[in-house]
Parts: structure tokens; sequence; C-alpha cells
């Protein structure tokens, strides 16, 4: 009689066998990426498929994290994992522990997506950069205290500019929390110690040495940044993120000290031809100026200014003999018109009636009569006729 087996025991058995196949472990499969999902707890599930097959696949988040590149539907990748099974389900699947692009390098991969996605949100665009001061006094240096970096800044810029002020934030360029570092000494400047000008770089290696620069903490600590920044990161052939959204790019540590650090000779220089130029520009103005005063000594107006004078003369002469004509006919208008004035007042001028024969009655109030209704029986009356004036006294009333 057969055995009977429950679901669970057959599933166990199957998943034992699985993981008792060596060649099912740290097996690297190739494949390319479809319906890819991370989950806000951080694991990803996704498949791998080629022509004929699907291949069910997770990430758990510890391993995820440790991703330089971000996986994207219809990638080539190579996964490293154990092929186990889901109980649950009684589904195998591939527990994948790494995972690099499949023909692309890892890093490279990485560095372009970042690149894209930053520069997307324009943090490498130009109007954001800031130009160097072209005086500092204090300089700072965010790098490793050990090696020649530092050992070349200090060299280069004290020969430049004695003067100069060096002040260094010391991190570690490589390695685990490194980004975290370098973004922390800028911060730190640009918070706390206020300086003219930041370099942060490194000597140069291999990318994976060079990764800490193109990390996204540092490059949005640079851009960040209200302190110009000047990368110097490795040798002038290696290009990071960093160079990108910094301020300025040096190809060298070095160089990068000679574009924050004036030349002291080079100033003085400058200083020395300007003051020449300067010399030089205010003898020809003097020598312009004075030409022109010399010119003007020999003008018309200095040499004979009776000249000028007579001309003056004339048409002032012109100007008021016009001005007389001018008084003389407004002074004749005006006379005329005065007489014409005078000759109206005359024939309302009650003292003209008086002087052709009539008079004038008033009563004892001084105001004068001018109707019978107003006289009365026994009341005095002033009349004024030519040569003066008399009282009388009404005795009679007659009216028209």
């Amino acid at each position: 009689m057969a055995v009977i087996r429950s679901v669970s025991e057959i599933t166990k058995y199957i998943a034992g066998l699985l993981k008792n196949d060596l060649h099912l472990h740290n097996v690297t499969i190739r494949g390319e990426i479809s319906n890819f999902k991370q989950y806000a707890s951080g694991h990803c599930y996704f498949d791998l498929k080629d022509k004929e097959s699907i291949l069910k696949c997770v990430i758990w988040r510890s391993y995820a994290e440790r991703l330089r590149f971000r996986p994207e539907n219809d990638m080539q990748v190579l996964a490293t994992g154990s092929i186990e099974v889901y109980e649950r389900d009684g589904k195998y699947q591939c527990y994948v522990t790494r995972m690099q692009p499949d023909g692309v390098g890892e890093l490279a991969l990485a560095f372009e997506q970042l690149k894209e996605k930053l520069g997307q949100e324009g943090l490498f665009d130009d109007e954001y950069k800031q130009p160097l001061p072209s005086f500092p006094k204090t300089i700072g240096i965010v790098t490793s205290p050990t090696g020649a970096v530092l050992r070349d800044i200090y060299r280069v810029a004290k020969r430049r500019l004695p003067s100069i002020k060096l002040a260094l934030f010391p991190v570690q360029v490589q390695g685990v929390g490194a980004e975290q570092q370098i973004a922390a000494g800028i911060d730190f400047f640009n918070k706390k110690y206020p300086v003219d000008v930041l370099i942060v770089g490194r000597g140069g290696g291999s990318m994976e040495d060079l990764w800490s620069f193109n990390e996204e903490a540092v490059v949005r600590a640079i851009f960040r940044s209200k302190i110009p920044v000047i990368s110097a990161v490795g040798h002038e052939t290696d290009f990071t993120l960093a160079d990108f959204v910094a301020d300025v790019r040096a190809a060298t540590p070095s160089q990068a000290a000679e574009l924050a650090v004036p030349d002291i000779g080079d100033v003085t220089q400058r200083i020395k031809s300007i003051k020449v130029r300067l010399a030089l520009g205010a003898m020809a103005a003097i020598k312009e100026k004075r030409q022109s005063v010399e010119a003007l000594g020999r003008s018309f107006v200095f040499t004979q200014p009776e000249k000028m004078l007579e001309s003056r003369i004339v048409k002032i002469e012109t100007l008021a003999n016009k001005l007389n004509q001018l008084a003389r006919q407004l002074i004749k208008d005006k006379k005329q018109g005065l007489l014409h004035n005078m000759e109206k007042l005359e024939l309302i001028n009650p003292m003209g009636v008086i002087r052709r024969g009539y008079g004038i009655v008033y009563n004892s109030d001084g105001a004068i009569l001018s109707h019978i209704g107003d006289v009365k029986i026994d009341d005095v009356y002033c009349i004024k006729i030519k040569g003066g004036e008399f009282e009388a006294q009404v005795k009679s009333i007659k009216e028209e």
C-alpha cells in the first residue's frame, strides 16, 4: 500500500533536497530583471528571466543596501545567491546576496545613474556656480591628514602667499563611512568655522578608491555649501560627481592650491603694471587737456574778443530799438484807450450834467432825490447847480 504524505511533508522534503544540493548554493545566474519592486521594508522582489524561463528572486534589505547601483526593469544582471523553497507558497526562488550589471561595471553604472538623477535636479547647472574670491585670507581643506595631498596644498599655498591661513578638517577619504565624514567636514566649515574657499579632495586611485566622492551625501553637501568649493580628486584624468557639482574643478590638489591662492609675486607685478598704466594715462590726460587749453587760447574768443563784442553790441542795439518802438506804440495805444474811457465816464458823470445847466437835489441824509414821491412839504433840501449849491424849503408839491 502506498504511503500517504501531507503537502507540508512533501514541501519540506523538496526544500531539504534543494538546501543540501551544493550546486544551488552561492550560484551566479545571468538574466533580465522584470517586475522589480522595492517595498517600504527595504526588501526587493523581482523576476530573472531569459527567453525560455522565469525565476522568482528576493533581496533582503541588508543585502539591498549594499548595492552600488539601482536595479531597474529590463536590466541584464549577474545575481548571486541560493535556490531555496518558500514553503508557505510551495515555490522555489533565489535568495540573492550579491548582484552586478552584466557587461557593465557596477560602479560605472551606479555613477551614470546617480549623475543622471542629480543632473535632472539641476545640481550641476552653471547658474549655481560661485566665483572664487580674488584675495582669500583662509582656506579650508577637507582631506586625509596623511598622504601627499595635504603637503602639496600647503607647499603651493605658502609659496604663493606666505600669509595665507590653512584650516584642515581631517577625514577618511575611502572606505565605509568616508562619505559621511567628508560631508560633515563641508558642513563644519559652513556652519562653525567660516573660511573664504574650500578645497575638497584626495590623491589618485582606482574608481573604487575614489568612490566616496561619488556618493550622494558628498555631492549634496558641496551643492548646499555657501562657501565656494574647489574639487581636487585624483589625477587629471579622474572624474567624480564632486567635480561636476563643485564651483571649480582642479586637475590635481596642487592646482587647487594655485586656483585658490593668488601668487604674491604676480599680484605685486600686476600692481606695478597698473601703477605704470595709471601714470601714463594721467600724463596722456594732462597732455590732452593742455592741448585743449592751448587751442582755446588760439581761438577767436581770446585772440579778438572785441570782434565778438562788436557783433553782440550791434545785436543789443537792434533789440533796444525794437523794444523802444514797441514801448512807444504800447504807450500810444494805452493813452488812446484811456481818453476813450474818460469820454465814456464824462457822459455818465453827474457833475457833467450840472455843468450843462442842470441841478441835483439831495435830502438831509445826502441821498439824491430821484422821484417826486420822495419830496415832503416843509422839508429842507440841498440843491447843487453850476457854480455852487443852496438850500430850499418845500412849500408845495405838484405831481405830473
